[in-house]
Order: C-alpha cells, then sequence, then structure tokens
C-alpha cells in the first residue's frame, strides 16, 4: 500500500474536500496543460461540465467556486480561504476570471465509473478526472486501475519496494507480530521509503496537528452566520463561553471532558463549512473527529508530546489507507459511513495507541466505530455541509473516545475484523440508493425542505 500519510492528511479549504478540494486540483491541473499548449487547447476558453453528485451539490459545497480558483492556478493547501470570489458568492454560470472566459454546466446524471465526475474543455482538449473523495483526483485511466484493485502494480510503476507492504488489516497486524513492531512503527517505516527520508512525513504530521490547532483556535473565536442561507448559526463560540464559566465547570462529572470533545469537533466543522483551512481526515466533511479527539488527548490525558501527536496520526492513517483502499471515503460512493465513519474508526485507532493499546487492541478499537457507523448516509440539507455534517462530527468523536476505550479494556480478540467491517461498509455503499449518497435527494435534506416539518421542529 503505497498511499502515504501526507496524502491523506492534506490541508486544504472549505467545505468538502470531494466537492471543494479534489475540483480545485482538477482545474489547476488542467490549466497546467493547457497553458503547455496540450492538444490544441487555447489558455483563454474553459468549459467545465460537473457530473452526477458534483452537479447535484456543488453550489451548496463551493464547486462552482472551486473550479474558478483552481483554474486560476490556486493550490487548496495555500490558497486564502477569502480569495475571491469569496465563499458563499452567486458563481455565474458563465463568466470572465483571470482573463479566462468560462462556461460551468451543472449535469445531474452520473458517469458510470464514479458519481463525482468532472469534464474540462479548452479548445480541442478535452480530460475527464474524477473526485473519489480526500481530495484525491484520479484520471479515468488511473480510476479503472484501483477498480481493478491494481495497488501492487501501481507500487511496481513507482519502483516501490515497501518494506512492510499490506494490503488488508491482517496483513498488517501480521507485520506487527512477525517484526515485533507497532503500527506507527510500521507506518513510520514505510513512509520514510515512499519519501527518501523520514523527515518529509514527521514534517508534515507536525504541519497537520498545527493546522488541526489553528482550525480550533479559530472556530471557538469566530461567532456568526454560516453562509449558504440555511441561517445556521456558529455554536461553538456560545459553548466555548459557557464552558469556560464557573456553573458550566461540570465539577465532579466524570464525563465532562465529553462536552470540551462536542465542542473541538463543532469549532472545526463550523470553519470547514464557512470555507476555513482544515485537514482532510480523511474528508472536509469529516474534518472535526480525529482533531477533536487529538484535543481530547491534549486536555485531558497529557502529556501530548510530539512523538506521541504523530504516533496517533501514523495509527490513525493506517486505518484510513485500509478503508480508502478496500472501501471509500467518499459520501458520495459509500454515503456518511465513508467519511464520518471512517473518521471515527481512525480517531479510535489513534486514541487507543496513545492510550497504550497492543495492534490487536487498535484494531479493534477501528472496527467498533467503524461498526456502528455502517449505513450512515450522506443527505445534506440544501447540498450544504452543514445539516447534519457538523453535529454528526461530535457525535461521531465522541463515539471514538468510547470505541478506543473499550478496545483498551479487551484482549484485541473479537468476532467480527476490520476488514469484515471494511468490505461490509463496501458493499453497504453499493446497495445504497443514489438518494442518499450526497446527491440532497433524501433523507433529511428532502424532509426538512418541507415547511411543515421545520415548523414542527
Amino acid at each position: 500500500m503505497t498511499i502515504s500519510i501526507v496524502d491523506l492528511f492534506s490541508v486544504g479549504i472549505g467545505p468538502s474536500s470531494s466537492h471543494t478540494v479534489g475540483p480545485m486540483r482538477a482545474a489547476t491541473t488542467f490549466m497546467a496543460d493547457v497553458r503547455a499548449g496540450i492538444g490544441g487547447s487555447d489558455p483563454h476558453t474553459v468549459t467545465v461540465i460537473l457530473h452526477g453528485s458534483l452537479a447535484a451539490t456543488g453550489r451548496g459545497h463551493g464547486t462552482d467556486r472551486a473550479v474558478l480558483l483552481g483554474l486560476q492556478g490556486c493550490d487548496p493547501a495555500t490558497v486564502s480561504p477569502t480569495h475571491p470570489p469569496v465563499p458563499g458568492t452567486i458563481i455565474p454560470p458563465v463568466g470572465e476570471i483571470g482573463g479566462i472566459e468560462y462556461e460551468i454546466v451543472f449535469d445531474p446524471t452520473a458517469l458510470p465509473e464514479h458519481p463525482n465526475g468532472m469534464t474540462f474543455i479548452s479548445g480541442d482538449y478535452r480530460r475527464r478526472y474524477f473526485s473519489v473523495g480526500g481530495g484525491f483526483v484520479l484520471t479515468s485511466k488511473e480510476l479503472a486501475a484501483r477498480d481493478a484493485n491494481a495497488a501492487g502494480a501501481a507500487a511496481a510503476a513507482q519502483n516501490i519496494t515497501l518494506p512492510y507492504p499490506f494490503q488488508t488489516c491482517g496483513e498488517l497486524l501480521a507485520q506487527c507480530r512477525a517484526h515485533d513492531m507497532s503500527i506507527p512503527d510500521i507506518m513510520a517505516a514505510n513512509e520514510t521509503v515512499i519519501h527518501g527520508t523520514d523527515e518529509t512525513h514527521i514534517r508534515h504530521i507536525d504541519t497537520v496537528w498545527e493546522t488541526m490547532q489553528g482550525c480550533v483556535t479559530a472556530g471557538i473565536n469566530t461567532p456568526g452566520m454560516l453562509p449558504g442561507g440555511l441561517q445556521v448559526t456558529r455554536r461553538a463560540p456560545r459553548l466555548y463561553q459557557r464552558l469556560l464559566a464557573a456553573q458550566f465547570s461540570y465539577a465532579g462529572d466524570a464525563l465532562s471532558a465529553m462536552e470540551w470533545v462536542n465542542l473541538f469537533a463543532l469549532a472545526v466543522n463550523e470553519e470547514n463549512a464557512a470555507g476555513g483551512r482544515v485537514v482532510t481526515a480523511p474528508t472536509n466533511g469529516a474534518a472535526g473527529v480525529i482533531p477533536a479527539v487529538m484535543h481530547y488527548v491534549r486536555d485531558f490525558r497529557p502529556p501530548f508530546t510530539p512523538d506521541r501527536v504523530r504516533e496517533f496520526l501514523l495509527a490513525a492513517g493506517a486505518i484510513g489507507m485500509l478503508i480508502k483502499e478496500n472501501a471509500s471515503i467518499s459520501g458520495a460512493e459509500v454515503g456518511c459511513q465513508g467519511e464520518v465513519g471512517s473518521a471515527a474508526a481512525m480517531a479510535a485507532a489513534g486514541l487507543c495507541q496513545v492510550l497504550g493499546g497492543t495492534p490487536e487492541q487498535v484494531e479493534n478499537a477501528a472496527e467498533i466505530a467503524l461498526e456502528h457507523n455502517l449505513g450512515l448516509t450522506c443527505d445534506p440539507v440544501g447540498g450544504l455541509v452543514q445539516i447534519p455534517c457538523i453535529e454528526r462530527n461530535a457525535i461521531a468523536a465522541v463515539q471514538a473516545v468510547n470505541a478506543a476505550r473499550l478496545a483498551c479494556l479487551e484482549t484485541g480478540i473479537h468476532r467480527v475484523s476490520l476488514d469484515e467491517a471494511i468490505l461490509t461498509m463496501a458493499a453497504t455503499g453499493r446497495d445504497m440508493m443514489s438518494n442518499y449518497k450526497e446527491t440532497a435527494m433524501g433523507g433529511l435534506a428532502v424532509i426538512l425542505g418541507l415547511p411543515v416539518t421545520v415548523t414542527e421542529c
């Protein structure tokens, strides 16, 4: 498995990794080709067709804005969250930006290869990309290779031989037992080979943690209304002040830490919904779960040294890679079980690791968290990453803490393996109706559109 945590945990802007970060990267890549004069392209005119889920919820997820940023050459990791057009701006389907005449077409018909398809056209040059979750973008050929389970061929093409290869969690645990190593040790050794040095992944992990902390700080200190028209008020600043107040100190309450876990998750996902800078963990829509649990360790299970931070994210990253390679982290592909469910499993694994869990206990923690998110739908109201997404992250973060603590009380021996839970998630996603996979055509997205339901709520 040659995915790197540098790719899995990437820094970008909200509100969505698959609908914002991915399309921005695709547009940037396409324009690099256009400016190089490939295929009779014209650097002054571009047509972009958004297919399937990208069309159905693209406006709410800021896909049209992301495309325009990408056409201008912006990078998700470095672009200012307020770079024009600013979040919430109504994007004309035909217009001009940065000397480029553009047309954006919303085609709700999904392409057969993947629900998140994009077609870019400039002159005689045409290119198709697929945003497969977490900000990852694949061409048609790359997607076909992925679906053919060609991870081994991809590794050979990159001329990479990992010291401790694994494709399943069973293989990962076998490597741990055979070499008497922890999951973070296995991951670190592989990362060093992928990048040619151990400094790359260590430096990236440190940046990820720094970004996560900055995101929480911004979230708890930025009041106001979220963009998009749902009139959703930011809750984190108010909750933060209440938790600081003496009457809400919950002295003697053994579960008081969970109030803070809720706060941390809400803060991150409100920042994401506002188009702020977050970390795909493994996606933007699920960006609050892992930071919330890491802040729990920092504040309630110290010390949270740089080494423990790296152990946490390496263990979490291993689980995220397994899910991405053997199922999906895309809400448009498998529903929210692939986003928040994956994040809960990753956070539970990371927490179990820093609490002293064995590799078997870490696997158990991830399995518990993932198993109890199976079937979770992705039904964003108004196509926005706000309801139920923001609060769902808080619930999943608390769930991850519970899963890790439960696993630490056990031996690591359990009936359902993480590999089986991952395969079940993939099968469940295939069987799930498209209405419940990031199309805003089912679930809460439809029910809350009825005035009588809103009134009753």
